[in-house]
């Protein structure tokens, strides 16, 4: 049985300034980001220059900030926002949408794609095979912080959670952070080495990422304030909002096997 480290969530105090680990967890999943991004963009078949590579990630940035924490407030805490609205500006204290972030990411590229000439997918296929590299460091995040527990377990890797009980729990945010980091990013690393039809991979990540996430949540702990939809006693808000996402990343392959669009490298 393990013990949670129970870290300080600040990682370094200049006076009235405190940097805390979430944030810069965010920076480094942006710069690892940038730095695979960069590798990809040598690809015989996107030949993306660097320049591009570094205005990319600012809207992605900004997509993944805004749309994160607004899709936190709106799927998961609105009650809180209503009661203090400047819950939503606090994002120290954690509470990150990965669906918020990627609706946000989505209309962020949107945009993108308009300022070079490019289309939607062509650079949605591009970003999805960076996006692993953030998540594995918000899970991190998450871990630092103590949040998003699992269930009580007897599995030799069960941890404890002292500011929640004494219970061994699954560390689900580690689940999380494995499948949706270094297992998804050595999936699409691997199937995007060579040309794919326009928008396999943005549909290949959204099934593999809605199974990864769905199977984690069977032992995640709901938000206590939600709880299990439809009185079910497994059904999540996590699982709900993962349904529209495998819908439509096997949509997204079905219709790009079909059109067999070359990817664009523009």
């Amino acid at each position: 049985m393990l013990t949670h480290p129970g870290f300080d969530p600040v990682a370094l105090s200049i006076g009235p300034l405190s940097i805390h680990w979430y944030g810069l967890m965010y920076l480094l999943g942006f710069a690892g980001c940038w730095w695979l991004g960069v590798v990809q963009g040598r690809r015989a078949h996107w030949q993306w220059p660097r320049e591009r590579i570094g205005d990319l990630l600012f809207y992605v940035a900004l997509g993944v900030i805004l749309g994160g924490r607004i899709g936190y407030i709106l799927f998961y805490d609105f009650a809180s926002f209503i009661d203090d609205p400047l819950r939503l500006v606090r994002i120290w204290e954690g509470g990150m949408s990965f669906h918020g972030g990627l609706l946000g990411v989505m209309a962020a590229l949107w945009l993108f794609a308009r300022s070079i000439g490019s289309t939607f997918l062509t650079v949605a296929d591009f970003v999805c095979v960076l996006v692993p590299f953030g998540l594995f460091t918000g899970r991190i995040g998450n871990f630092i912080n103590g949040e998003l527990w699992g269930g009580p377990t007897d599995l030799p890797w069960g941890m404890v959670f002292p500011h929640v009980d004494q219970l061994a729990r699954h560390p689900s945010m580690l689940y999380e952070a494995i499948l949706e980091g270094p297992v998804l990013l050595g999936i699409l690393w691997w199937f995007s080495a060579k040309p794919r039809p326009r928008g396999m991979i943005s549909g290949l990540f959204l099934v593999l990422y809605g199974c990864f996430r769905w199977a984690v949540e069977f032992v995640r702990v709901p938000d206590a304030h939600i709880g299990y939809l439809a009185g079910t006693g497994w059904f999540t808000m996590g699982m709900l909002l993962c349904i529209p996402m495998l819908v439509g990343g096997a949509g997204l392959i079905a219709w790009s096997l079909r059109g067999r669009m070359a990817p664009g490298s523009a």
